[in-house]
């Protein structure tokens, strides 16, 4: 059957044409190349080997490869979305399928850091512009006429002189024979030519999601499949003295039970119990008669409430063990402020809690691996170098090969749709896990976490203190700022995944005397990326102060937070970092588009914060009421945000809304207690999760501003808890300065 392929790499910055080469079935290939390195270096990499990413098949079906995970966030419909828009093709011709996982084809395939958009957006319009500049250049040779006199829309090309059209169908064969578009002569479509890009597309899968189709790796069958689960010790870093194995193992259904031990990856491969079985439900059944003897010696004693108390005594000193930002004089400017404003903040530990909980399926045969997983990294990113650094902590591939011994050209691991993941599923221990278990099976068996595991054995999101203080001058205008965060480590040095702070945070750039420092207490809870990491609960403390500070100033919030950006920047300038013009304008548009001023009733205000993160500028402004008793209503939550061209309007809408939601769930009633290294909370009854009564109204405004695109999975979430919390204090005249909620003894 005669196609045309176009393969592609993942590139960030210039591309070349790497090779033309015609296909068996009489089609073509294109292949583009990022040079990161020494010819040697790329060869060494597999820098050349193209893939079919799009194709066009004789019938006119238009195939397109999305490339990075489903986690939710829609990308398998909005990325073939940029293909197929500047291929011109009618959405209703396009077939979506998953891209295998081949880094040295596809470049790195994760799903994590807002980044699917932001970091394909070039590549993946070069892929569908090339394929439709050969398609005009084949139509324009049948014809006999000039292709600069030829048009494309709906999958058709068009010579309007004639009124001859010829669909990409016809033309699949011709065009696999032409020769390849340099990539520099591209010319990308104009956006007010684009004809997807920005309209409400829904979900490839939507149909399949909402009849159960199995498409979750909790779904996944194989001929012959076992069934595991693991008891891991409640306090991290404990092994198992002793376990009942015998009486175990002669339970119904029972194929195996065994300990597992690990002391090289303990964060990827826990020490404790596997049980192999024939059904899950016998697999757990047996799980829950397990009597394990742990050894805690060396295992977590950590403790919520020694931490509070610790972080409240070294909150008393103006600057922590580690300065990260300062300026010259900044105590002089303190002692020169006509009013000063101290606060203390906190926020606890949270579990992700995907609905999914953890799961893989392995199936060893030999000297190959073979593995299923709702996984957000399942490659590492080879040649490049910052992200793969990151990921090879995160992925389980070294640990594969080092611990189990394959080689890793021998190991395949097939992501499937993820049934949440929110940063979690970036970290392979459940992988781990299975592969372990399947190393004593001669059989692919899966590994199913229950809900329990998964809230006990998280990688959490890191708990966090900050001692803040703010110098106003006689007009009101911040002049000075400090943050000591106290925040943790799992080695004496480096903060844990989400829990270090950057020099440019906001505000500290933006003011003339600042500084931010950092205190490192000792962890050992696993902690990892929840979404938006850091900025998650950065904005609740610092967003919530700078209103304390317009407070104290007697200044209205939204000139306060403006008088802080400063001259907004030129929006024609696209500079790296927060963009005080677009920050500007997304503060102006939530109020506006909110009524900020407006007269509310008694025990009823609007809260205004921003944040950036992820490359996104977003404000929002929630609309709050207070009961006499203390219940907290959010009736409505505004929001404007400035991430560039939006992609997939009813994506990014979604995106957006589930990020308020999420967001003010986590700021009403989560929190983990965690005492002796444990984790108290192990379900939804004890972790209350927001009801659907409970969720406000969302109204989103996008400027769709000509910057390069950026992602939309996280930065929603950083401004609503302050946005909330400042609603409550306009509204009651009382300061939330510590999350959730729940623990100042207000509720939903």
């Amino acid at each position: 059957m005669n196609k045309i392929s176009i393969t592609s790499q993942l590139n960030l910055s210039r591309r070349s044409v790497l090779n033309l080469s015609a296909t068996a079935a009489g089609g073509m290939m294109l292949g583009f190349l990022t040079p990161t390195g020494s010819k040697e270096a790329q060869a060494a990499r597999g820098d050349f080997e193209p893939n079919a990413f799009l194709s066009i098949s004789p019938d006119g079906k238009i195939t397109i490869l999305s490339k990075n995970p489903e986690i939710g966030q829609g990308v398998k419909t909005s990325m073939p979305m940029i293909v197929a828009d500047e291929l011109d093709a009618a959405w209703e011709d396009v077939v979506v399928e998953d891209a295998p996982v081949n880094e040295k084809v596809f470049g790195p395939q994760f799903a994590g850091g807002s980044l699917s958009i932001t970091s394909n957006w070039v590549v993946l319009r070069q892929a569908g512009a090339s394929a439709r500049a050969m398609l005009v250049d084949a139509a324009a040779r049948t014809w006999g006429v000039s292709a600069d006199q030829c048009t494309t829309a709906n999958s058709m090309v068009m010579h309007d002189a004639s009124g001859r059209k010829i669909s990409y169908g016809q033309l699949a064969s011709a065009a696999g024979r032409l020769k390849v578009p340099d990539p520099k002569s591209l010319k990308l479509k104009d956006r007010s030519d684009f004809t997807l890009i920005g309209q409400r597309i829904g979900g490839v899968d939507n149909d399949k999601v909402v009849t159960g189709a199995p498409l979750f790796g909790i779904d996944v069958q194989l001929p012959g499949m076992l069934y595991a689960a693991y008891e891991r010790c409640p306090a991290y870093g404990g092994r198992v003295a002793s376990a009942n194995l015998a009486q175990i193992k002669a339970m119904p259904g029972v194929k195996d039970a065994f300990i597992l031990e690990n002391k090289s990856r303990p964060d990827l491969l826990r020490a404790g119990v596997a049980i192999v079985a024939d059904s899950t439900w016998a697999a757990f059944r047996a799980k829950s008669a397990l009597q394990v003897e742990w050894d805690e010696s060396n295992a977590s004693k950590d403790s919520w409430s020694a931490y509070t108390a610790q972080a409240q005594e070294l909150a008393k000193k103006p600057r922590g063990e580690t300065v990260v930002h300062t300026t010259e004089g900044i105590d002089e400017a303190f002692s020169g402020a006509a009013k000063t404003v101290k606060s203390f903040y906190s926020y606890p530990f949270v579990a992700h809690a995907p609905l999914e909980p953890q799961n893989a399926t392995a199936w060893r045969r030999g000297d190959k691996l073979d593995v299923w997983a709702p996984t957000q990294s399942a490659a590492i990113a080879e040649g490049f170098p910052g992200l793969q650094q990151l990921l090879e902590v995160m992925s389980a591939m070294p640990f594969l090969e080092t611990e189990l011994g394959f080689a890793r050209e021998n190991i395949t691991i097939t992501p499937t749709r993820s049934g949440g993941g929110f940063g979690r599923r970036g970290f392979n221990d459940f992988i781990a896990e299975a592969a372990a278990i399947a190393m004593h099976v001669d059989a692919p068996v899966k590994l199913q976490w229950t809900r329990q595991d998964d809230m006990a054995h998280d990688q959490y999101r890191s708990g966090g203190f900050h001692a803040l203080e703010g110098g106003l001058d006689e007009n009101g205008k911040l002049s000075a700022f400090r943050n000591h965060f106290i925040t943790f480590s799992a080695d004496g040095k480096n903060a844990v995944n989400g829990g270090g702070m950057a020099p440019n945070e906001f505000p500290a750039p933006h003011v003339a005397k600042s500084e931010i420092s950092q205190t490192l207490l000792p962890l050992m809870i696993p902690c990892g990326f929840w979404r938006a990491p850091g900025a998650n609960v950065f904005a609740f403390a610092i967003q919530s102060f700078i209103h304390e500070m317009a407070v104290t100033a007697g200044r209205d919030h939204l000139e306060f937070l403006l008088e802080i950006m400063g001259e907004p920047m030129p929006l024609t300038e696209n500079a790296r970092g927060m963009h005080t013009g677009r920050a500007a304008q997304v503060i102006k548009l939530a109020a506006e588009k909110a009524g900020w001023g407006r007269e509310m009733p008694a025990g009823r205000a609007l809260g205004l914060a921003f944040y950036y993160s992820h490359s996104a500028h977003i404000a929002e402004v929630a609309d709050v009421s207070v009961a006499e008793n203390g219940k907290v209503k959010v009736h409505k939550v505004t929001v404007a945000a400035d991430v560039g061209p939006i992609v997939n309007m009813s994506g990014a809408e979604n995106q957006i809304q589930g990020s308020v939601i999420d967001g003010l769930s986590t700021f009403m009633s989560l929190g983990l207690s965690i005492e002796n290294g444990r984790i108290r909370e192990s379900n939804f009854d004890q972790y209350n999760m927001l009801r659907m009564a409970e969720a406000p109204e969302v109204d989103v405004h996008f400027i769709q501003s000509d910057f390069h695109p950026t992602g939309l999975g996280e930065p929603g979430l950083p401004p609503l808890a302050p946005a909330v919390a400042n609603a409550i204090f306009t509204a009651t005249g009382r300061r939330v300065r510590s999350m959730p909620l729940s623990s100042n003894g207000m509720s939903a």
